[in-house]
């Protein structure tokens, strides 16, 4: 039982959970961190970071990729995956995610938060059609056109400065009278010559058709409502800052949130639950940056070296110690899933648009691909649809380096096709899994592709009996397309669930698609927000989802349901 159990299961990837991951691991506990989206958190998405001491400046991804680095090189593991369910009672823990169940002496509860909605009318419908709460994902659709940002806090000056690469002009729309956050983070926002902003003043209705056409907004002093409509046939876009509300609802019945929903611990992280400890954003605290996140994740980890020990002398169980990797012992590695990701998947993946000249891997990478390949059941035919654009030269040359590393994916040059270029994924006889994408599956999307390799050679990740009969009682055919930018977070978990999916039922399919290089099927569905997925030409969802979401919303086709959400 020792190699199937973890001294510590650290819930989401951010600093905190990172810190935690260093400190467990380095103190030779068996660790293993689980993040749904993006190891690195949300953090990630600034572009500057000039307060963390030690480090002058340095990016939010950056900065985290270096933490990522130094917890696996003490032999920290980390997995991609969503963690569905807690059960905490008894000396081991069971953590149930995504992607199997794991069991443990001790969790530490780092999901921190996530954007927090203001609920004006047309917040909802329009959400993907205009109104949007990431930058970094949705920016470039807003390119020459008019933005509007609501919020004034650290979220709403960064993300509006961003906003100016593409955007004509940016409007911030702020309740209160000045930025709540520093005057550091607010100095560029103010100064910035495309960017204006009115205080005291809140949005009270957007709307359109299937894009925003008008907003309303009012001077909370005055009570003066302005409306804005852009130009003849133009549309905008309208981002929504407002704060964070934290990731707690994995807990929210075991009695350890206060009334806002924050998780209470002691001086020490831990929580009113033995063995459930917590850090950064989730937690109550008067300070929510990356340095209090950092500490808090270096106390927990203090703590839970401490109970881990205790419950090894207890229950006998002595889980397996991480392998260092400091210095490249010969050592390193030896045991599958060391310092790396465990179930499938590699850590990193090429930046959105990086050339593929000079080879497109890093050694760790074609390491950890190595692990993923060699549990393959099948071969797998990579069948590449190409023209003559720059675009299919950068496919090929990806799906070259992939097929060199492993006997089971062998390339094939196909003929024809709608959206070129792209590459399906068929087994080895020729008859198509129905994964296919479109574009060249890099940034965030490297890793998605590669699990999706994964689910259609079998084993695939592991799903329970209730979700696979689900997946096999699917009546008729599902044509499913993911329209994702490179660059966002989000994208990745609606990938890997629709691949999944697919990967298990004849008459499912699941075609991604890099908007960047298909602008007629931004204008086909009027995407201004990604994750887009199109069920059957026709039924549209934002945002990301899990196999069980997107199996709801596939069942609902079933039975004839249409309509976007």
């Amino acid at each position: 039982m020792k190699k199937e159990i973890y001294d510590a299961v650290v819930i989401g990837g951010g600093p905190a959970g990172l810190t935690a991951a260093l400190y467990l691991a380095r103190a030779r506990y068996r660790v293993l961190v689980v993040e749904k989206e993006k190891f690195g958190g949300q953090i990630t998405i600034t572009s500057e970071v000039v307060n963390y001491p030690g480090v002058e400046t340095a990016s939010g991804e950056e900065l985290t990729a270096a933490m990522r680095r130094q917890a696996q090189r003490f032999g920290a593991e980390f997995l991609l995956a969503e963690v569905e369910a807690l059960e905490l009672e008894g000396d081991v823990k069971t953590v149930r995610t995504s992607r199997g169940v794991l069991s443990c002496f001790g969790v530490l509860l780092a999901t921190g938060a996530h954007p927090r909605k203001i609920g004006f009318q047309g917040e909802a419908e329009f959400k993907g059609r205009g109104v949007a709460y990431c930058a970094t994902c949705d920016g470039e659709f807003f390119t020459g056109l008019d933005v509007f940002v609501v919020g004034g806090g650290f979220a709403a000056a960064e993300e509006a400065v961003f906003l100016t690469r593409y955007a004509r002009s940016v409007t911030i729309l702020m309740v209160t009278e000045d930025f709540t956050c520093a005057q550091a983070v607010a100095e560029p926002a103010r100064n910035h010559e495309k960017i204006r902003i009115l205080t005291r003043t809140a949005v009270e209705e957007a709307g359109g058709d299937t894009a925003l056409r008008y907003l309303r907004y009012r001077n909370l002093d005055t009570g003066e409502v302005t409306e804005y409509r852009p130009e003849k046939g133009e549309i905008f876009g309208l981002f929504v800052f407002a704060g964070y509300e934290p990731a707690t609802g994995l807990v929210k019945d075991v009695g350890v949130l206060d009334g806002q929903g924050y998780v209470v611990t002691d001086e020490n992280q831990k929580t009113a639950v033995d063995g459930l400890y917590a850090a950064g954003d989730v937690c109550v605290k008067n300070l929510r940056q990356v340095v209090t996140a950092v500490g808090d994740g270096a106390k927990a980890a203090t703590e839970l070296e401490k109970y881990a020990r205790e419950m090894q002398e207890k229950t006998g169980i002595r889980p397996v110690q991480p392998v260092s990797r400091l210095g490249g012992g010969a050592e390193a590695g030896k045991r599958e899933g060391a310092g790396g990701e465990t179930a499938g998947g590699v850590s990193g993946g090429q930046p959105a648009g990086a050339p593929v000249s000079g080879g497109i891997l890093t050694e760790e990478m074609k390491a950890q691909l190595a692990g993923l390949f060699g549990r393959m059941e099948g071969r797998l035919t990579l069948k590449l649809h190409l023209d003559g654009r720059p675009v299919s030269e950068e496919l090929r040359a990806y799906m070259e380096e992939l097929a060199s590393l492993t006997d089971r994916l062998r390339l094939e040059t196909a003929e024809g096709g709608d959206h070129l270029p792209f590459v399906a994924v068929c087994r080895e006889d020729g008859t198509e899994t129905g994964l296919a994408f479109h574009g060249v599956p890099g940034g965030h999307e490297f890793n998605s592709f590669v699990i999706g390799l994964y689910n259609a050679a079998g084993p695939g990740q592991a799903l329970d009996e209730e979700t696979l009969e689900r997946i096999r009682g699917i009546r008729q055919p599902v044509a499913m397309d993911i329209l994702v930018s490179l660059s966002c977070t989000m994208c990745p978990d609606l990938v890997m669930a629709a691949q999944r999916i697919a990967a298990g039922h004849p008459e499912v399919s699941a075609h991604v698609y890099d908007l960047n290089h298909f602008p007629d099927l931004r204008e086909k569905y009027r995407v201004m927000s990604v994750p887009c997925l199109a069920v059957n030409g026709e039924q549209l969802h934002f945002g990301r989802k899990n196999v069980s979401q997107l199996l709801d919303i596939l069942e609902g086709t079933d039975s004839g349901g249409k309509g976007v959400s």
